[in-house]
This record gives structure tokens, sequence and C-alpha cells, in this order.
């Protein structure tokens, strides 16, 4: 127990005294609050169980959007809208970004993590309802869109603020299960989507979904607990940012900034590729479930080499397999089997470049112990949000450009070619980091 801790505790026991009431020996040890145990024992792995729900339920859902992307483009009152896949990106976007409003929040306020988190459920469940009534896209943009992307935030980013206490010697290992339960949902959820949009419509499929995740979440949010209960004391915002000076964070930064550019286009447009080669929606929607399911044993894997190996000999796995995934077989690809080979390739190998994010917390700390974790952790997320925000209004600009269609052979000649270029060459620029180790650039301390 730390100084502050015992002076309170030495002055409550001076004022029993004085009142002639001196504490026994059981009233005593009730004072004394035990922190659970981490990395092991029954609480904490309660909460990575619940962490990994709930991040399968908010993000799992999110990174099926390929499949409403389908419907939406083919179903009225959506159908032709040019600005269908902004949805998913301006979600997945905001809910990276808004970890740098949230976590020095956190920070100021430290119970506020604890107590907002019965909100964000709610929000996501009327998110979902409202969404059911939009009659165009920017009315879904508004629900399914931002106001999902705020619930589903504000449930998530304190699962992700406290793992960094329950797991310590096993902190890699941890964030890649709870990371990997987006993809395991990935597997079935595009499934359930798809069955709910063909058998009752977008409405009523929105609805129902409300309906779920509100039953299954809604007991599992009691779990997401911190294992040291927060200081009453706010704590100063600025404090332990030195690595904000550093060429190891901004490298890395870079790389995950340019790497979300282009790492969301597959799960959004894989059906419609798909369909554009005359395959039926449920075969675009079995590529996003594998997508989703090949990145849960990346997410944990590659969790499992962070905690062993520099962050950077882990982004370079990731990159040189996404990058042939992309122009070997889905730049190749003009029938099924080679689609099947690419989504489960870019599932292994891209599906888990998120995990280098607890890669870079270890690297950053290892160059200053007193870095924020929840402040980095913030300003990391936003950097994917951007790159995710991004890439909507990019993407829709390279399809409806369609170069090569036409001019060039297999994928790169159906009007898809900009969209497999782009998502190659940000996979690629996603690796900067190892280049920048491999040249010295990251051997600075704070």
């Amino acid at each position: 127990m730390n100084s502050s801790s015992d002076i309170d505790m030495g002055e409550l026991r001076e004022r029993h005294v004085e009142s002639g009431n001196a504490p026994r020996e059981d009233e005593q040890a009730a004072l004394v609050i035990t922190p659970r145990r981490a990395d092991r024992g029954k609480d904490a792995w309660l909460f990575l169980a619940a962490s990994t729900v709930i991040e399968a339920l908010v993000w799992g859902f999110s990174f099926s959007f390929g499949v409403f992307q389908d419907y939406y483009s083919t179903h009225e009152p959506f159908a032709g809208a040019t600005n269908i896949a902004s949805i998913s990106t301006t979600s997945t976007g905001i809910m990276y970004m808004a970890g740098l409003l949230l976590f020095p929040a956190y920070k100021t306020w430290p119970k506020l993590a604890d107590r907002s988190k019965w909100v964000g459920l709610p929000l996501m469940a009327t998110a979902l309802i409202a969404a059911s009534f939009a009659n165009n896209v920017n009315h879904l943009l508004l629900t399914q869109g931002v106001l999902f992307a705020l619930g589903g935030s504000v449930v998530y980013y304190p699962a992700l603020v406290f793992v960094d206490g329950w797991f310590i010697e096993r902190k890699g290992l941890a964030f890649g299960i709870m990371w990997g339960g987006s993809g395991a949902a990935g597997l079935c959820i595009p499934f359930t989507i798809n069955w709910l949009l063909h058998a009752y419509g977008f409405r009523n499929a929105l609805r129902i979904w409300a309906v779920v995740i509100t039953v299954i979440s809604g007991p599992l949010i009691y779990f997401l607990r911190a294992r040291i209960a927060p200081s009453q004391a706010s704590q100063p915002v600025r404090h332990g940012l030195g690595f904000l000076r550093t060429k190891t964070f901004w490298l890395l930064q870079m790389g995950l900034t340019m790497e979300s550019l282009g790492y969301f286009i597959p799960s959004i447009y894989l059906p419609t590729f798909a369909r554009s080669l005359g395959y039926s929606p449920s075969i675009g929607t079995l590529l996003v479930a594998l997508v989703n399911a090949a990145s849960v044993p990346s997410t944990i894997l590659l969790g499992m080499l962070i905690d062993r190996f520099h962050v950077t000999t882990v982004v370079i796995i990731s990159t040189v397999g996404a990058v042939l995934s992309v122009f070997l077989f889905w730049g190749f690809s003009d029938a099924l089997p080679l689609l099947i080979v690419f989504s489960i390739l870019y599932g292994l190998f891209a599906g888990g470049f998120v995990t280098t994010i607890s890669g870079i917390v270890k690297a950053v700390k290892g160059l200053d112990e007193t870095t924020d974790v929840g402040t980095l952790l913030g300003i990391l997320s936003a950097g994917r949000g951007i790159g995710a925000v991004a890439s909507g209004p990019l993407s829709e600009a390279l399809l409806s450009s369609r170069p090569w269609q036409g001019k060039a052979s297999l994928a790169y000649g159906t009007g898809y070619g900009g969209l497999i270029v782009f998502t190659g060459i940000t996979a690629a620029v996603g690796g900067v980091s190892f280049l920048g180790k491999k040249l010295g650039w990251m051997k600075e301390r704070v």
C-alpha cells in the first residue's frame, strides 16, 4: 500500500484511540483493501472474458459492415447511394479517436470509467433502433455511424484502460485474446446479420440486434472493473507525455495510421466485389467471416510474440504477409478459390496488426517509465481512427474512378484495381517502423 494510504489509516487509528475506541484486529484488517491478483485468478479471467465479449459485440458488429454495405447498396431506400461506406468508416473512426478524449478524462476524474460504462449499452441500443427508422444514408450515418460509435466507445474504453492493471506479465496475450473477440464474433455475426436482413428487412434486423446486444452484454458490464480501486484525486493530464519527443513513438504511430488507411477496405468491399464477379450475397458474407475468423488466431499469436520480441519484429511479420496476400491473391483473383485464400491470409496477417499497439506501449514505456499508458493508448487509437475515417471517402473516390477497368487483367481490371493497390501500399507503409529500427532511429531514451 502506498504512503498516502498509510497516512490515512494512521489518522483514522488515532481518532479511534482518542475517542477510547481503539479498533480490534478484525476491524483493522477490514480497513486494508487487498488488490486482486494480476495475471491469474478468477477475477482476472472473469474480467478478460467480459472484456472479450464486449469487444466482440462492439467491434464485431462494426467489422461486419460489409454485409450491410452490400444490402444497402442494392435495396431501397438506399440503393444507388454513393456514401454508404462512410457509415462504417465513420463509426470505427470515432470509436478509435474517442480514446483521445476519454483517457485524459479518466485521468482527470478517476472514477469516470467505472461509472460511465453503464451509459454505453443504452446508447448503442438506441442508435440501432433509431437507425431502423432511417430513410436515407445521412440518417444511417448519424445513428448507425455516429451514435452507435459513441455508445460503443463509452462501454469499451473502460475495459481497455483496466486491462493494463489486470495483466502485467501477460499483457500481450491479454490484449490478443480481447482483440480476438471481434474476430471471433466476426465469424458468426455476418451470417446472422445477412439472414436477418433478407428474412426481416433492415428495419427489423436492426431492432432485433439491439435486443441481442442488450441481453448478452448487460450482465457482463459489472465485471468491467479495475483491479485496484481508483484514487480519489485527479492527476495532471500533461504528466507522462515525454514519449511525444521520441522518434520511436512517431515512427510506430505513423505506421499504425498508414496501415489503417487501407485495413478496413477488404471487409467493406469484398461482398460487393464478389457480387461483381457474379456470386451471391452469401458468398460475400462468407468472405467477410473468413477475414474476421482468421484474425482471431492472428491477434493471439502476434500478442504472444510481442511478449517475447520487439514490436517491430511483429510489425514486419504482419506487414509482409498482408502485402503479399493483397497483391498476389486479391489482385490475381477472378474466381472464388483465390478469394477464399486471400480472405484467410489477409485476416491471418493484417488482422493481428492491431495487437502491435500493446507492443508500442511496451516499447515506449521502455524509453520512459513515467509514460501515461492511458494517454498513449488514446493517441495511438486516434491515429488509427484518423486512418479509418479517411479511408471512407478515399475508397469511394477510388471505386468511382475505376482505374484500369478493362485495361488490366484479373481483379486489377474489374474496377476494384485502385482499391486493391491502395490497400497493398498502405499495408506496406505500415511497416515503416521496422525500417526505422534497422536504420538506428529508435535507440534514444527520454
